[in-house]
């Protein structure tokens, strides 16, 4: 799936006066957001009100945009009409920002149907302002979760340090083995992060780049298409996203993409993080299982939806997409036939899809399913599907979902069949795809991930960041499956 490109539109101060949103119903207190009600905004404008604001804009680093001004400067100077749009605007788009996103995603992606929070603001703005609790209103749009809440203070932190001095590392200082240097203790910390490495020996110097560091990174070279000597050059430095102003950056687009959620995610649902290559099943509000998945690799992108598991398909059967070369070796070796002009891959443990399918509602042909080749969940890199889910040890989760939901005596008599048979959910499984490469770990700690889809550049420059190209990662290939 490809992002599409995103056309940025600056207006000048005045055209963004004119520009101010009209309110489409009329709140309690009979304003109205057009120009003719002006005055009316105005009288809501008191001087307590004005600062409130400018208090909250003073504080919008805590949400990861600072880098984004919404009041114009020295906006007390304005003609009073002007001023008023300008404040007006401004709530207006804070307050948007912070309860829907700053950036619409399905501007970035071609398809995104994933549940948004929805709400008329601009009715709320103006009972905000009339009972001069702007602040109080404007602070509980964001999200208040714990995950939230972390990101936030490590964005603060990152974003504090980000202008400390850091150093540089060229072609000329690459890191070797048995090398002593400062930036070490980070990578290794990143190493630790992304899986590759297990823990750093409490017996060695914190700066030394030992050989167990240098097999790890050779791992990660060769997930990610660099050359694999385990050196630390430019190129292994860049996937490791170390710098505070990195951080900060990736920190600031992660929580802009949790404004971008639902405040009320259903109690039971599969969450993909597709950045990690995980799977969370939630079970009436609470975390369950956790498991590793493969998705898409880039350019073949697990698109961001929300979809649900509608039924269980045991010893599933594969049908080739058009878009799927197939070889006559493939064709011979998979036991592949013919049907109505696509390639069909019988049942069977050497199936693509594995020994089960768990069949989603979506018009993209995305669904969960198992794997024949279950030795890549041992991969750190992950993402090496055609944009489908690949689920570790998926006949387990089935048997887990298919007795919670009351039906695992027929799922377990439908897979010791051998034979093609669907089990059908009494209740659907909602699941959303999505993409966080900044969350919260398990030991509860922001855990970091590399950006390997590149979709992190857009969503930073719309909050104010300077353009800076994320390495995308470079799949080997590795089988035809989904």
């Amino acid at each position: 799936m490809k992002n599409k490109t995103i056309y940025v539109l600056l207006a000048s101060v005045t055209l963004t006066f004119s520009a101010v949103p009209t309110m489409a119903h009329t709140s309690q207190s009979g304003l109205q957001g057009t120009a003719a009600s002006a005055p009316k905004w105005e009288s809501l404008w008191t001087n307590a009100n004005r600062a409130a604001l400018k208090q909250a804009l003073a504080d919008r680093a805590r949400h990861g945009l600072d880098h984004h001004a919404f009041l114009p400067p020295e906006v007390d100077e304005l003609p009073a009409d002007a001023a008023t749009r300008a404040y007006t605007k401004a709530a207006q788009d804070y307050a948007n920002a912070l309860a829907n996103g700053m950036v619409d995603p399905s501007s970035l992606h071609e398809v995104y149907t994933i549940a948004r929070p929805t709400a008329d603001r601009t009715e709320m703005l103006g009972e905000a302002l009339r009972q001069n609790r702007l602040a109080e209103w404007l602070d509980g749009l964001a999200p208040a979760d714990p995950e939230y809440k972390a990101l936030s203070q490590a964005y603060v932190t990152a974003n504090r340090n980000g202008d400390a001095e850091e150093p540089v590392i060229t072609l000329a200082e690459s890191i070797h083995v048995d090398d002593v240097n400062p930036r070490v203790p980070e990578i290794v910390n990143q190493l630790v992060g992304d899986g590759y490495l297990a823990a750093r020996p409490s017996t060695e110097p914190v700066d030394l780049y030992s050989p167990d560091i240098a097999n790890a990174v050779k791992a990660l070279q060769r997930d990610y298409g660099i050359r694999e000597d385990g050196i630390i050059g430019p190129n292994t430095l860049g996937v490791l996203t170390l710098g505070p102003g990195d951080r900060a950056r990736t920190l600031a687009v992660a929580l802009e993409r949790r404004r971008w959620l639902s405040r009320t995610p259903p109690a039971t649902r599969i969450d993909v993080n597709t950045a990690a290559a995980e799977l969370r099943y939630y079970h009436d509000g609470q975390l369950v299982d956790r498991r590793k998945v493969i998705v898409g690799e880039p350019d073949r992108e697990t698109p961001p939806l929300g979809s649900p598991i509608y039924r269980l398909v045991a010893n599933p059967t594969w049908t080739v997409p058009k878009s799927i070369p197939v070889s006559r070796a493939t064709i011979r070796a998979k036991n592949m036939r013919r049907i109505n002009g696509y390639w069909v891959q019988p049942s069977g443990p050497d199936n693509a899809l594995g020994l089960v399918k768990f069949d989603m509602k979506n018009n993209q042909a995305i669904y969960l399913h198992d794997t024949a080749a279950p030795e890549l969940f041992d991969r750190s890199q992950r993402h090496l599907s055609h944009g489908c889910v690949r689920v570790s040890d998926a006949l387990g989760f089935a048997a887990m979902l298919a007795d919670q939901e009351g039906v695992g005596d027929a799922w377990a008599k439908a897979h010791a069949s051998g034979n093609y048979e669907t089990i059908d959910l009494p209740h659907e499984i909602p699941v959303r795809l999505l993409y966080h490469n900044a969350f919260l770990g398990d030991d509860g700690k922001v855990a970091f991930r590399t950006d390997p889809y590149g979709w992190n550049d857009a969503i930073a420059v719309e909050l104010g960041f300077n353009k800076k190209m994320s390495h995308q990662a470079k799949a080997e290939a590795i089988d035809i499956g989904p």
